[in-house]
């Protein structure tokens, strides 16, 4: 095996340990939220309570991972979720106060902003490192491929382990899951290609990193508005995600068919499978990577009015495979339009930014788009969320008039 090639088994493996951990209770969170008590205007703002913490600490981790090294991230990311998983299901046996969950959820968003862009930094400088020589989105591809296989086991086992358990049971096994990681990490994953300045003071390599990013983030103009319209697709797209698990019980008139909720997780994760292997195709169809960006959000736009209407749970979980799909296809070609305007010494940074964009994104819509929920009903409140992803076009369509060195695909090899 060559060097290269074991930067991206490292990669793989983390990305399949993680996903997997956080996947098993991805299809049943906001029931267990319910199930703790909380109306829906209250499940959703702790959950964005959950992105607000991302939006805290994602640049200030991003600055950890650069000053400090990807891989020491990497650990206190899997770290803090190990003890903030284990601390949401001791407060859903005590059936813990609002406020509990808002502050645990926050350091839940904590703990993932350490992954956020460090482990994409960690990867792209790893293998500059090593001597790739091919495209990212193919590495990215298979990325995709992993996460959504981890995702489709772990929703689907913790939908079952629910239904024939309890709501809490899921909650344990991703902390086993975490720890494993974390053995994985230690061992396995090493900065490479990347030396972490640790010569200043916190609040200085805050400071200096933080200046340096904004320069190579919001100021560099492709940058900015493929970052602008994040709030407007990813804090929608968390609020879909989530609101899919009670909008589908809904639908197929069964409150308690916990397996529904962690079917429609598996499914997401096939669709996001299928994006993966897809992706050296995709890329084919098109010349430039924000015309695959533009496209994908409007057929998005399109699918979550069809998702407003559905008249019944079979035509709901198709148009719910089809936005899964739109989504992991322009993934990669996103991904590698950012990576590649963005140099290596604030690389790790920058990305956290462009996640804190989406998870601001979130931190408004999700309360809001869960009050239209407790008002008017789920369907209303898909509705609305096509409206505001809608927002988003206008900015991709700023980020291709820019023309950037990254925008253009090569022909493959």
């Amino acid at each position: 095996m060559n060097d290269a090639a074991r930067v991206q088994r490292t990669y793989l493996t983390l990305t399949l340990l993680n996903t997997l951990a956080a996947s098993f209770i991805w299809g049943v969170n906001t029931l267990f939220l319910l199930d703790a008590g909380l109306d829906n205007t209250e499940a959703f703002a702790a959950n964005a309570a959950f992105t607000l913490g991302m939006v805290l600490f994602e640049v200030p981790t991003g600055v950890v991972a650069d000053t400090r090294g990807r891989r020491f991230s990497f650990l206190l990311g899997t770290v803090t979720l190990l003890v903030s998983t284990l601390l949401y299901w001791w407060m859903w046996q005590v059936r813990a106060p609002f406020a509990g969950w808002v502050l645990a959820s926050v350091l839940i968003g904590l703990g993932f902003t350490f992954f956020s862009g460090a482990t994409e930094a960690w990867l792209v400088d790893a293998l500059a490192d090593a001597g790739h020589t091919g495209d990212l989105e193919t590495v990215f591809g298979r990325a995709q491929l992993v996460g959504g296989a981890a995702m489709l086991v772990g929703s689907l086992l913790g939908g079952v382990v629910a239904q024939f358990g309890d709501l809490g049971l899921p909650y344990l096994i991703r902390s086993g899951v975490l720890v494993l990681s974390t053995v994985v990490a230690w061992f396995a994953m090493h900065d490479r290609g990347f030396v972490p300045d640790r010569s200043a003071r916190p609040l200085q390599a805050v400071r200096t990193v933080l200046d340096a990013s904004i320069e190579q983030g919001l100021r560099k103009r492709p940058v900015r508005w493929l970052m602008l319209a994040a709030p407007f697709t990813s804090g929608v797209g968390i609020y879909v995600f989530y609101a899919l698990q009670p909008y589908l019980l809904q639908l197929a008139g069964d409150p308690r068919a916990y397996g529904i909720a962690g079917a429609a997780a598996a499914l997401s994760a096939g669709a996001q499978m299928v994006g993966g292997l897809l992706v050296g195709r995709i890329r084919r169809l098109f010349r430039r990577r924000t015309d695959a960006l533009i496209l994908g959000a409007v057929i998005g736009v399109c699918l979550l009015v069809g998702l407003g209407v559905a008249p019944n749970l079979w035509t709901a979980l198709a148009l719910v495979a089809v936005w899964s799909l739109t989504a992991a296809a322009i993934t990669p070609l996103r991904q590698s339009f950012l990576n590649g305007e963005i140099p290596s010494a604030q690389r790790a940074t920058v990305l956290s930014f462009d996640s804190l964009m989406g998870s601001a994104g979130g931190v408004v819509t999700q309360p809001a788009l869960g009050r239209v929920a407790d008002v008017a009903g789920y369907a209303a409140s898909y509705l609305a969320s096509a409206a505001i992803q809608t927002l988003a076009v206008p900015f991709l369509l700023l980020a291709r008039r820019e023309r950037a060195a990254s925008d253009p695909i090569a022909p493959a090899s």
